[in-house]
């Protein structure tokens, strides 16, 4: 949920792309989030990027609902999306 509203994570390749020039390597932040070290910035734009339908929504919001919602709550989301950049989408 951001700003009220139900959101669908989809890690095209476009998305992937954009996600990478302002991440860094994929594989590198799959690694950091399988030790833990991802950062909240990380998260929050990785989320952004892969929203199926931005709309006008900004990092600034996606950031807000992850603090709303809680790290704990945004795990399970994390880890989909993870998996989906990983296996791919069969």
């Amino acid at each position: 949920m951001i700003a009220g509203q139900p959101q669908v994570l989809r890690p095209s390749f476009s998305a992937l792309i954009a996600a990478e020039e302002e991440l860094g390597p994929l594989f590198a932040l799959v690694e950091r989030a399988g030790e833990g070290r991802l950062a909240l910035s990380e998260m929050t734009a990785l989320f952004w990027h892969c929203l199926a339908d931005r709309g006008a929504l900004t990092h600034a919001q996606v950031g807000e609902a992850v603090m709303q919602q809680g790290l704990a709550a945004c795990a399970k989301p994390l880890r989909a999306l993870l998996g989906q950049i990983l296996q791919g989408s069969g």
